[in-house]
């Protein structure tokens, strides 16, 4: 196994944003339509923000709601921004960091996604899921 390959050999390149201005029940309906748990915040291409499916559920009932479901009850939304649910603090790497780096960060902290940033613009996304299933290609 190669133990330099660079994470952006797996990350996700075509991503799925949210803005600061968007609302919570747009974010709850990207997170169940493309069946995804992380949405980067941006600010024009400047991540400022993640949030994830699990940031949701700690204001709502979010999984009362079937996944098939379209309508969404907005009323515990309508007391929060995305800005106060996000996390601010986002570690990011650059698409040259290797995947066991990536993977070591992974394992030393509480999150589940980087994103990956290149001239301080968001260029992608890697998750603990996209690590795993690449180490699994390995053996």
């Amino acid at each position: 196994m190669d133990k330099q390959v660079p994470v952006s050999e797996i990350m996700t390149k075509n991503l799925i944003k949210l803005h600061l201005q968007d609302e919570l029940s747009q974010a709850e309906a990207l997170f169940k339509k493309h069946r995804i748990r992380h949405l980067p915040v941006v600010e024009g291409e400047h991540i400022v923000g993640m949030l994830s499916y699990n940031d949701l559920l700690r204001i709502s009932f979010a999984d009362a709601v079937e996944d098939d479901e379209e309508e969404i009850e907005t009323t515990v939304y309508d007391m929060f921004s995305i800005e106060h649910v996000m996390t601010k603090k986002v570690v990011s790497v650059s698409p040259e960091t290797s995947i066991r780096e990536v993977a070591t960060i992974f394992t030393q902290n509480e999150f589940h996604a980087l994103p990956i940033v290149s001239h301080d613009n968001l260029i992608g996304i890697v998750t603990t899921t996209d690590v795993i299933r690449y180490f699994l290609t390995q053996y």
